[in-house]
């Protein structure tokens, strides 16, 4: 009998569940978000009753699954979230497939029925093998028990576990195989989930009773799981060619805050042969970084063959993870560098048609080895580039400063009074692709579900990373992402310092600038999807306090109090005009084209 302090711990009497909730203490993964459920008493009672644990109670399993990826997004380690048998399941997946290509480390543990239960007609059964298998680093449909309930298992006909005819001491060993088969599992998955960075899922079949505790622990052997370690390279090729290259552009993915060494950013900043891109997703800012790749590229795409052939670059070094810029990918799959190296200790994907080397690495180590003793060669590569960028940006914020109230408008007014020290949540579509054209504090950390880059669970998300933040969390979301997510909202762990900022512009306004027709009744209906909500019932029935602007005078009074402190959570909706954001966007871009 184990104890923590002064309480006694207490543990399922199913063995399966007590086994899980102990390797999950081991492996220290606190926090864990439960799904309300019968099937899964065991794994909620478990985790609940044992010290260790930190736990959530959320009831809707997409949002949970969100909530738990925002909280191992801040941590950087393993949260779980718990659910029961059915359909319960296939409402993590959404949660399941950004955390797998956003590398986030995520443990589902879904509770299941006897395997002789499914397909013959009970309630809340589905096939859960295999139904996250694409999107997984790994995964174990654990082996049911043979001690719990033996009864009830000898006389079902269908089942396949136990002999009918085998003795007590027969049951008793097949038992200890059990559970040693299910003891390595479970530890080769969770280990795989801590080392890969991504998410695995752990099927629990358990027969009723479910609701029995016991003190008496299992005596668990924990062993770990040894990383192979990635062959040593040979950086002596790679240095000759990044030293002969006259033209090398750095282009950085989502990032996570303060990964990268500063004397990298300085040395980025001194080589004239580099061009360093970096957006709003990959916390890197310096003084002569390309933070605006679309400022650099949209306004040149028509008419300007011969800088884009200036910017044509001999290296194309990336790390971090997806980039959002749509137009930096066409520009370098059209002009095609000779050599594309990719950094990152797991993957490499080949965004631009031309990956030629992948560095299984942490970043900071490669640059260790391929700039040490390095000097700078001549080259007017930098010079030429920057000279043309902020020529550009002059062009477009004298632009700026003349235009009308609109998405583009509220967006500069938001970034130019944004406090410093807060956790910046960014929602996907026409929210991300604002917030990279416009500069923010240093000391913003910034955070987005780029991973599938959907706008299904932006809110929750937030609502999670921010309980693991010390800084306070800011979410920027659209209306339709924040009306499609929010259940996000529906649980306890709403801080006080908590803000949303919501760009009502009536619809899916990104719509407006891609092709097609405009303003058709099937248009408005399928693709803009317009409709006429406003945020403020919801405010109230989440128990926000809530402001309305609909000018550029009302939101700068507006914010000036909307981050002081306050004692429950905040909502602004800025109501923009519906027709024009399109037309406003585009004439930003052509603003910059001015000779």
């Amino acid at each position: 009998m184990k104890t923590t302090g002064s309480r006694e711990i207490k543990y399922p009497e199913i063995p399966l569940a007590q086994t899980i909730v102990q390797f999950c203490a081991y492996k220290q993964i606190r926090h864990i978000v439960i799904c309300a459920g019968s099937r899964n008493a065991p794994l909620t009672n478990g985790f609940v009753e044992h010290p260790f644990f930190k736990t959530y109670s959320i009831v809707d399993e997409r949002s949970a699954a969100f909530f738990a990826l925002g909280m191992a997004q801040q941590i950087k380690s393993p949260t779980a979230v718990v659910c029961t048998s059915g359909s319960a399941l296939l409402n993590f997946y959404p949660a399941v497939a950004e955390a797998f290509y956003s590398q986030i480390p995520l443990v589902v543990i879904s509770a299941d029925r006897m395997p002789h239960r499914i397909d013959i007609g009970d309630g809340q059964t589905i096939q859960q093998k295999g139904v996250f298998e694409p999107h997984l680093v790994d995964f174990a449909y654990l082996t049911p028990d043979v001690v719990h309930a033996t009864a009830t298992l000898l006389n079902n006909p269908s089942q396949n576990l136990i002999p009918l005819e085998a003795a007590s001491e027969e049951i008793l060993q097949l038992q200890d195989k059990i559970q040693l088969k299910n003891e390595k599992n479970i530890n080769e998955v969770l280990t795989h989930c801590i080392q890969k960075h991504g998410p695995v899922h752990l099927n629990v079949p358990m027969e009723e009773p479910l609701y029995g505790m016991t003190n008496n622990a299992l005596p668990i052997v924990f062993q770990e799981t040894t990383k192979t370690e990635s062959s040593s390279i040979d950086f002596k090729s790679f240095k000759k060619k990044w030293k002969a290259a006259k033209k090398k552009i750095v282009l950085v993915g989502v990032n996570t805050p303060g990964v990268l060494d500063s004397k990298w950013m300085e040395y980025f900043d001194d080589d004239p042969s580099v061009i360093l891109l970096t957006e709003t997703t990959s916390n890197l800012r310096s003084k002569d970084s390309i933070n605006s790749i679309d400022s650099l590229i949209a306004p040149l795409e028509k008419g300007h063959p011969d800088f884009f052939s200036a910017l044509h670059p001999d290296i194309l070094l990336t790390f971090g993870g997806m980039v959002v810029s749509k137009k930096i990918k066409k520009f370098l799959r059209e002009f095609s560098p000779k050599e594309h190296w990719h950094v990152d200790p797991l993957r490499a994907y080949d965004t631009y048609y031309c990956l030629s080397h992948h560095f299984q690495m942490p970043v900071n180590s490669f640059f260790s080895k391929l700039l040490e003793e390095f000097r700078f060669h001549e080259s007017d590569f930098k010079s030429i580039v920057l000279k043309q960028y902020q020529k550009q940006l002059e062009q477009g914020d004298a632009y700026l400063n003349k235009i009308g109230f609109s998405d583009l408008k509220a967006f500069k007014t938001i970034f130019s009074l944004m406090p410093g020290h807060i956790q910046l949540q960014l929602a996907n579509s026409s929210t991300v692709r604002y917030a990279q054209l416009f500069d923010l504090p240093h000391e913003v950390d910034v955070f987005c579900n780029r991973g599938t880059s959907g706008i299904d669970g932006s809110t929750a998300t937030a609502v999670g990373a921010s309980l693991m933040s010390a800084k306070p969390c800011l979410l920027i979301t659209g209306d339709l992402s924040f009306f499609y997510d929010i259940n996000g909202l529906w649980n306890n762990y709403l801080l006080p310092s908590f803000r949303i900022i919501v760009i009502n512009n009536g619809g899916g306004g990104i719509f407006r600038i891609l092709p097609g027709e405009k303003d058709s009744p099937k248009y408005d209906t399928y693709f803009e999807t317009i409709h006429h909500k406003n945020v403020r019932q919801l405010a109230k029935a989440f128990g926000f306090k809530y402001k309305s602007v609909s000018n550029n005078i009302q939101l700068k009074w507006a914010l000036k109090s909307f981050y002081k402190p306050s004692n429950q959570p905040k909502i602004l909706e800025i109501k923009t005009p519906r027709k024009i954001n399109d037309e406003v966007l585009l004439n930003y871009f052509k603003a910059m084209q001015k000779s």
